[in-house]
């Protein structure tokens, strides 16, 4: 059965492939996108157009609810919903005004579409939610289960481009970076075509109706560690690591936190540190509540790419990640 969806967040790498899942199992969908999108505003209406083949395109603001409804939406009937929307930075008003409330209009807008069907992309780091960023997704994920609409939240855990930052570095002869001793961590990296698929699925397969979905990439996890051991493998190179303290980045942050009280942006950036540190620190699995542990084997996998097949392609150079604003080295 294929549906008439109303996609936000179509010009991100994860949303350009949702599309392409979604346009490939025969929906029709509508993009509702910014006349200039992308990182930076680079994309002007034609790139996007050419990114998005088989969508149909509408242009206008989707933090604004007026224009959400208008120029998006236009008093037509959709089926589903799939919103791939995030915040850029994950600063708190960033974070608050995108992961919250642009996805609160879009509900509303949706309900009044007779939208029957949400997909919704989240984030696995909400299980703890200890930064601004997760507090706004968290908050949207309890509208959305108590709105009365039949939701799919999904909850992946790490993507390959933010995994793949030192690459260059590396390729450059320097030092492969990790916190403590690289082994802090684990995650199930997951690819965009993969985490795409599973997205576009949501809207066919009933068991993925009104549940909160994590889910990982194919594989075991791996650490930090087990990252750079593998990059220097594929270049052929003996693995050479620098540990960085984690009491560094509490430095940072206490510092601009202090700051931040005097000067504004200083707060901002403050948090951006806690972000670093949140990730350096805990695992993108499924956390058991009862333990308080991170269990990889109950952190569900699909698709078929690993991480460090994407790392044999991007030395191969033929992949070039965008990772925006979320890099981390």
């Amino acid at each position: 059965m294929t549906h008439r969806v109303f996609m936000l967040g179509a010009t991100g790498t994860i949303g350009r492939a949702t599309v392409q899942a979604l346009v490939a199992r025969g929906h029709e969908v509508v993009c509702f996108v910014r006349p200039r999108a992308g990182v930076g505003g680079r994309l002007a209406a034609q790139d996007t157009a050419r990114l998005l083949p088989g969508a149909t395109l509408r242009f206008g603001d989707a933090t604004d609810a007026v224009s959400l409804a208008r120029d998006g939406f236009r008093g037509e009937r959709f089926d589903a919903l799939v919103s791939c929307m995030a915040s850029r930075s994950g600063a708190p008003a960033d974070a608050w005004a995108v992961d919250h409330l642009a996805q609160r209009h879009a509900l509303h807008a949706a309900r009044q579409a007779g939208v029957s069907h949400v997909v919704l992309l989240s984030a696995i780091c909400v299980q703890k939610p200890l930064l601004a960023f997760q507090q706004a997704k968290l908050a949207f994920e309890q509208a959305l289960i108590h709105s009365g609409i039949c939701y799919s939240i999904v909850r992946p855990t790490a993507f390959f481009k933010s995994l793949s930052g030192q690459v260059g570095r590396v390729r450059q002869g320097k030092p492969f970076l990790v916190f403590g001793d690289g082994t802090l961590t684990a995650s199930k990296p997951l690819s965009d075509a993969d985490l795409a698929a599973y997205l576009a699925g949501c809207l066919s397969d009933p068991q993925r109706r009104n549940r909160v979905l994590p889910i990982g990439g194919p594989g075991d996890a791996v650490t930090p560690r087990e990252q750079g051991e593998e990059l220097f493998r594929l270049l052929g190179r003996p693995a050479r690591f620098r540990q960085v303290p984690v009491a560094m980045l509490d430095a940072i942050i206490a510092g601009l936190g202090a700051c931040g009280r005097v000067i504004p942006p200083l707060a901002a950036k403050a948090e951006l540190a806690r972000i670093g540190r949140y990730y350096a620190t805990e695992s993108m699995l499924v956390l058991d509540p009862r333990t308080g542990r991170y269990d990889a084997a109950a952190t569900p996998s699909t698709g078929r790419e690993t991480l460090f097949d994407f790392y044999a392609r991007l030395i191969g150079g033929a992949e070039m990640p965008e990772r925006g604003d979320h890099a981390v080295f």
